[in-house]
């Protein structure tokens, strides 16, 4: 009897898990055809353009095109190719010759861009820009510039943590100690955005690169009145507009105390430097002045005028005959 139901236990246990396979295997089998409809029926196509766009590009993923990857930059390339233009897509880290070879790939003529580079508009070094104040909390530009003007009377310059050299991929921008501002690398920059993006006060700004690297900008964004920024700064904009007046391409505006020259404008002529009287506008990459002529000597003296006095006249003419001097007398009365 026991031998029995122990028979009946085991057959009955054995058809249960037969029972269980068989309906997890048909769960499985139905929601395998369910998804294979599913992904059928809402696949997204991608275009295969894609990805060979971006293998072609770079793949720093810097952000600097405005988009957050290459891979956005490539989607928005393959459509742009789609719509007839490219206009305004552009890969500021491979540059031209990139993006020629992306415009080949999808068969597309591309406008050469101007090259541009960051600036920094900051001129407010140590010796000209002295601390009133020392910070002593967390060393970033962002954190000093949260709690207050920084360790200067500026509250528009350059804090000088380093924030945009910590943004920066490409070891394009650098601290300076001496002057406490960053200097930009121009031949490692490549206009990705990255550390204008990170200065909290907008004093790095991409600017054209210009004819054989020279460029003239205004080195300052203190909006103070001009005695204000004057007194925290010696080489601060005072917004006197001298420098807009002397340009004759109307590319300079005086705007919220400070002066901006349009790249856009700005024929290089270099007046406007030599009329603003704290030296705030910056050129850069042109060629030393040559050095003015020296004055002309002044002429020698004229000879002196010969002495009125002959002096004796020997009794031998050069032709070897004497000549007797004639001589007056005097008529007796």
């Amino acid at each position: 009897m026991i031998i029995k139901l122990k028979q009946i236990i085991k057959s009955n246990f054995m058809d249960f898990i037969l029972i269980a396979v068989a309906v997890l295997g048909a769960i499985g089998l139905i929601a395998a055809l369910v998804l294979y409809v599913c992904s059928k029926k809402f696949a997204v196509y991608e275009d295969p353009r894609i990805a060979q766009v971006q293998e072609v590009l770079p793949g720093a993923n810097c952000g600097g095109c405005g988009f957050a990857g290459c891979g956005g930059l490539a989607d928005a390339l393959v459509k742009g190719a789609d719509a007839g233009s490219l206009d305004g897509l552009m890969c500021p880290v491979g540059g031209q010759e990139v993006m020629g070879k992306v415009a080949d790939l999808l068969g597309m003529a591309i406008a050469n861009g101007d090259p541009m580079v960051a600036v920094v508009r900051c001129n407010g070094t140590s010796a000209l820009r002295p601390k009133i104040a020392e910070y002593s909390g967390l060393r970033t530009c962002s954190a000093m510039n949260a709690c207050g003007a920084g360790e200067t009377a500026c509250g528009f310059g350059c804090l000088g943590c380093g924030d945009c050299v910590a943004a920066c991929q490409f070891d394009a921008i650098h601290m300076n100690p001496e002057t406490g501002l960053p200097e930009v690398d121009e031949e490692k920059c490549t206009s990705c955005g990255a550390c204008v993006k990170a200065c909290p006060r907008h004093i790095i700004e991409l600017r054209k690169k210009g004819p054989k690297g020279r460029r003239v900008f205004v080195s300052c964004v203190n909006h103070d009145k001009g005695p204000v920024a004057k007194k925290a700064c010696q080489a601060a904009c005072i917004g006197c507009g001298k420098c807009e007046k002397e340009c004759n391409f109307a590319a300079i505006t005086v705007e919220g105390n400070v002066a901006y020259i349009d790249y856009n404008k700005c024929r290089l002529c270099k007046k406007c430097v030599a009329a603003c009287p704290t030296g705030a506008i910056h050129a850069v990459n042109f060629p030393a002045p040559k050095p003015k002529p020296a004055a002309p000597a002044d002429a020698p003296k004229a000879a002196e005028a010969p002495q009125t006095v002959a002096a004796a006249v020997p009794s031998g003419s050069p032709d070897g005959k004497n000549v007797e001097p004639e001589v007056k007398k005097e008529e007796q009365a």
